[in-house]
């Protein structure tokens, strides 16, 4: 007998929470809306019908207001660490102290929503990142500017917060707007973010110009506080089959759970993969700096366009999405946009103007976003809600952790035998790589939305299969 919050349900398909009207308790009392059906218009602009469910928008709402203090933060700390130590490496291995919590809480927080209320985690790491910032704030405006090791523990500390929040608010998507509006709930949150990717350092820079950089933590602490008021108003979001308080060596053996699972997903692990190829052997941004002062040293501001290249094309895309939440063949599309991208690549490798090159990097942002959407409406729907906080875990570590790969080898390569050569060969390896992945891989190349329920009901059997299994020996 299946449960009202079974996901084959029909009602927890379709938004419902399980058939019961949730209360909204901060809009008076009244039932959350729940999402009407839709005529799909042809349409390019971006599919905004998410966000006529009224949970939805408290989610997204908390990404809007958070995501521009996000990226001021990001330019914020490694410039204060430059000014506290004049050292380029000291603010290389910056990077490298809020990477190792993010990949750790990462695939910790990951297992953490798939055993908690979800609701509750988001309100707890969002409140723990509001503190963060805020301390911050408050380091930047003591004698002496601020001290290497509290920034580095409070940066290590804002990443960590961020690890644990995005998986749970990523897995809860499905619950909210249904699996139908999965893909497009999906682009208005990249959309949103890819503005903040633009606009966060513009206005950063401005406030670091103007002396103070106390003004821009704040506002990032400011940010998380509304997104904790927007998200109280959400009902309860606990996982499939999940009740009781919550046990952190479960959660902590939930990790290696999740990645036995994945093993067994074939569809699952290649959307991970796809994109690390992609990221690994493609990622350009650390052949920036030389291009700026070579090949385009006599272009304004050369730098500055080529590192908004990739966020231009992939913020256009988004406010030109609508087809991409009608996609059925989503591995399809996805590998197809991956090759977009290596083979815009290839062309950012041989251009000879800056336009050109910006271009370039324009053209592969908007593959990149067409790949992101989709492969995060296939973990989100592909997997039964039980595991898909350990998805997006993994989901947050490998969108961290390639594009760093892919400056390590971009950096080499380009160092030994140049910039072409380390760009156009690592994007014909990418297309190469696709169909190679179209071959080896069908049922990625051929997973279809409209068959996601029937991937996930699979993927719960052999997990109940396995549990039920006495142990070997």
């Amino acid at each position: 007998m299946k449960g009202p919050n079974h996901p084959d349900n029909p009602d927890h398909q379709n938004g419902h929470f399980g058939g019961v009207e949730p209360v909204d308790p901060v809009e008076g009392g009244l039932p959350v809306e729940q999402p009407q059906p839709v005529n799909r218009r042809r349409g390019w602009a971006l599919d905004t019908a998410p966000l006529r469910n009224r949970a939805f928008r408290r989610v997204f709402g908390g990404v809007a207001v958070t995501m521009l203090g996000q990226q001021m933060t990001l330019v914020a700390v490694p410039y204060q660490v430059y000014e506290l130590t004049g050292s380029s490496l000291m603010v290389g291995l910056t990077s490298v102290v809020a990477l190792v919590p993010l990949v750790v809480f990462g695939l910790l927080g990951g297992a953490i929503a798939d055993a908690m209320d979800r609701r509750l985690l988001m309100l707890i790491s969002s409140t723990g990142a509001a503190v963060t910032s805020a301390l911050l704030a408050v380091q930047a405006l003591l004698p002496g500017d601020g001290h290497i090791s509290v920034l580095w523990v409070l940066a290590a500390a804002v990443s960590g917060f961020a690890a644990v929040n995005q998986p749970a608010r990523s897995a809860v998507i499905p619950a909210l707007v249904g699996r139908d509006q999965v893909a497009a709930a999906n682009a208005l949150a990249m959309t949103v973010r890819q503005a903040g990717v633009i606009v966060g350092p513009l206005l950063a820079g401005l406030l670091i110009g103007l002396g103070d950089l106390s003004i821009v933590y704040t506002i990032d602490a400011l940010g998380f506080v509304a997104a904790v008021l927007l998200l109280r108003g959400l009902p309860p979001l606990p996982p499939e089959g999940v009740s009781g308080p919550l046990r952190l060596g479960a959660a902590v053996r939930g990790v290696g759970e999740g990645f036995a699972f994945l093993r067994t997903q074939p569809v699952l692990l290649m959307t991970f993969v796809v994109d690390v190829i992609a990221m690994l052997f493609a990622w350009p941004q650390a052949v920036f700096p030389e291009l700026s002062q070579t090949v385009y040293r006599g272009d304004a501001n050369s730098l500055g366009w080529l590192f908004a290249g990739v966020s231009i094309g992939s913020l256009l895309m988004g406010l030109t999405s609508g087809w991409v939440s009608r996609v059925d063949r989503q591995g399809a599309v996805v590998l197809a946009a991956i090759a977009v991208w290596g083979v815009a690549i290839i062309g950012f490798g041989l251009a000879s103007t800056l336009w050109l090159a910006v271009l370039c990097l324009a053209v592969a942002g908007a593959g990149d976003m067409v790949s992101a959407v989709l492969r995060s409406a296939m973990l989100q729907t592909a997997a039964p809600d039980e595991m898909r906080g350990r998805m997006q875990g993994v989901f947050i570590v490998v969108v961290a952790g390639g594009p760093r790969l892919g400056d390590l080898r971009a950096g080499l390569m380009a160092s030994s035998v140049g910039v072409t050569a380390a760009m156009v060969s690592g994007g014909v390896v990418i297309v190469v790589a696709m169909a190679v992945v179209a071959v080896a891989v069908p049922s990625f190349w051929l997973f279809r939305a409209s068959r996601a329920d029937e991937v996930a009901r699979d993927a719960r059997r052999r997990l109940a299969e396995e549990h039920a299994a006495p142990p070997e020996g």
